[in-house]
């Protein structure tokens, strides 16, 4: 790994069933297991894999016309099996509006594509995931 492929955060744990995590510019996002209103790891992945397909579709369509709407629903399923937990049928919708008019329209058409782009190429959550990586577990 290099300085330009590297990406990182740090979990703390802050209390029972509590967590911030820490990127590397100073950012933070607290977390849980579920008790209040905290998001958790699951919920976390949901918000990665529609907030990385959001940035890229936003970045191609904004370009043209701000957009009226633009909400990135994210679900699947949690279950437990044989294999362990996990999450299946994965699914992220877009509800994206334009204003009328030439802008709007170029935005319009590009949006089916933008989408496409994103989830076969540029997303990198939703590359991980389809593709699956090992995940590698240490103990300091």
């Amino acid at each position: 790994m290099t300085d330009d492929t590297l990406r990182s955060v740090t979990v703390r744990r802050t209390a029972t069933g509590h967590f911030t995590a820490e990127n590397a510019r100073g950012g933070t996002i607290e977390f849980g297991t579920g008790e209040g209103s905290d998001f958790t790891p699951v919920e976390l992945l949901l918000a990665a894999l529609g907030g990385c397909s959001a940035a890229d579709v936003d970045v191609a369509t904004a370009r043209h016309v701000e957009p009226t709407e633009f909400t990135v629903t994210v679900t699947g399923n949690k279950v437990a099996d044989e294999a362990g937990n996990r999450m299946t049928d994965l699914a992220v919708t877009f509800t994206v509006a334009f204003p009328d008019g030439a802008e709007g329209d170029r935005a319009r058409a590009i949006l089916p594509r933008a989408v496409k782009t994103s989830h076969d190429r540029l997303c990198t959550v939703s590359r991980t995931v389809e593709a699956g990586t090992p995940v590698t577990v240490t103990v300091a």
